[in-house]
């Protein structure tokens, strides 16, 4: 038998933050791996001995990509601390806001960071490089080009719910302490639209709910070969077809959701095919492999969670802690929403082939093009002269919890408030879920498991497969070492 050979994958470029990623190799594919996130930042300590609408300003900064989602955690985790019940008005958008920025996420993870490496040379040989190129190379490609201009005109919406993007501060426990009148609904329901014309013109080639509908694979099937070099999710999945991407990165098969306006909560099991309750009461996090220190015998839950630096940590190899739901490790992200959402094809894809490359990549698409359907919808909604906020006495004592759905998967934010002073402050972020280290039992996180049987072609230093598999967790890694 070969001896594993040892191969370090890293700085990833297009990924916020940084990542590395040890691979043993053998026989030409992936054996094992250790997945590092090499960066520690200290959010959580920081946070301790400020007053507790302080949070408010500083988890938005843990990420630029993402900081409406942390907003949201942090201000559910303090409405649940006070007691505070936001009005319609107010939830609906918050809503908005945050569906905002998932699917600027979402286009951006697939126009800028996950297409562009099929324009790379090792893929020269195949009939759709050249379109892929065209379309899709880095600093380059013409609908590349077009989905950033979209992608800016679309972060407008933000700017009118919220008073700016990134780190918006009108998202409170109570609300949204910036109110929208009617004639400011009108035009955010005409940026929504605009952004729908895009998508239907350049990523679909169709209206989205037609492509929300199709409800298997077959179906799926038949619609790209009616027109197959129409729109840019039929030129995925020419290339998906030529490239197996439905055999690459099988995750754990479970898939769990905080839920939000798109989708319920829950816990999508591939062995049962069913729904499940999760009880968040046993998610906990193992520091066995973290460059963290802990008294604790077991692994604790966030709420009294501890994040001590222990740089020379015998046995450690990364600064992420490992997130366990009962016991075991879960991925989360649109897949899972898709899942639990009752999404019939990304229930057909799943059913078939697992979460893989292609099945996370499509769960994605199909979430533009369900979502940005239902924000008309809660536009519609807005009752302005309404209240938008509701009003909140000192939090002086409490504990909260915060979740929510970030572009990535399931966000949560743990709160500890002690003499009106946040006493323990702990988060629990996607990519923190998927990019997770062994636990004490030797449980691989998501992406170590899925990386094993990757192949990596001779002579490969960055093995094109490899970031296949990475990408299409879409890491955000600056979140994971909050």
């Amino acid at each position: 038998m070969d001896t594993p050979t040892r191969l370090v994958v890293g700085p990833f470029n297009r990924v916020e933050g940084d990542l590395e990623v040890r691979l043993d190799v053998q026989a030409g594919r992936v054996a094992s791996a250790e997945v590092v996130a090499p960066m520690y930042r200290g959010f959580e300590n920081l946070l301790e001995g400020r007053a507790p609408h302080d949070a408010l300003v500083i988890v938005p900064r843990i990420c630029g990509i993402c900081s409406v989602s942390q907003s949201v955690a942090a201000a559910r985790a303090l409405a649940d601390a006070a007691g505070v019940t936001p009005p319609p008005n107010g939830r609906i958008v918050t809503d908005l806001m945050l569906a905002t920025e998932n699917l600027a996420d979402h286009l951006t993870h697939f126009y800028l960071f996950f297409m562009p490496d099929f324009a790379r040379e090792v893929y020269a040989h195949e009939p759709w490089f050249g379109e892929v190129q065209r379309r899709f190379e880095a600093g380059r490609g013409e609908q590349a080009r077009a989905a950033i201009a979209a992608r800016q005109r679309w972060f407008q919406i933000i700017g009118t719910l919220g008073g700016k993007w990134p780190h918006t501060h009108s998202v409170v426990p109570g609300g949204s302490a910036r109110a929208i009148d009617a004639a400011e609904r009108l035009r955010l329901l005409a940026q929504v639209r605009e952004f729908r014309a895009f998508l239907e013109r350049h990523t679909f080639g169709a209206p989205l709910e037609e492509v929300a509908a199709l409800p298997d694979e077959a179906a799926l099937q038949a619609w790209h070969a009616a027109d197959p070099g129409r729109g840019d999710l039929r030129l995925f999945l020419t290339v998906a077809a030529g490239t197996g991407l439905d055999r690459l990165g099988r995750g754990p098969g479970r898939y769990l959701t905080h839920g939000n306006a798109s989708a319920p909560a829950g816990l999508w099991d591939e062995a049962t095919g069913g729904v499940q309750v999760p009880d968040l009461a046993g998610v906990t996090e193992d520091l066995s492999h973290a460059w963290l220190a802990d008294d604790s015998p077991a692994p604790r839950h966030p709420s009294a969670g501890l994040t001590r630096p222990d740089a020379d940590k015998p046995g450690a190899y990364t600064w992420n802690k490992a997130p366990r739901l009962a016991g075991r490790s879960v991925e989360t992200g649109a897949i899972a929403r898709r899942l639990m959402a009752g999404q019939p094809l990304v229930r057909a894809a799943v059913a078939r082939g697992g979460g893989t490359v292609y099945t996370r990549v499509l769960a994605r698409l199909l979430e533009l093009a369900t979502v940005l359907s239902q924000m008309e919808g809660w536009l519609a909604q807005i009752r302005p002269g309404d209240a938008f906020c509701a009003s909140e006495a000192p939090l002086t004592q409490g504990r909260g919890c915060g979740l929510t759905e970030a572009a990535r998967g399931a966000l949560g934010h743990w709160v500890h408030i002690d003499n009106g002073r946040i006493a323990g402050y702990q988060i629990v972020a996607p990519t923190s879920w998927n990019f997770s280290p062994r636990d004490a039992a030797g449980q691989p996180g998501p992406l170590e498991a899925a990386l094993v049987g990757t192949p990596v072609l001779s002579g490969e230093r960055t093995p094109v497969a490899v970031q296949h598999v990475v990408r299409s967790f879409d890491p955000c890694m600056v979140c994971t070492v909050h």
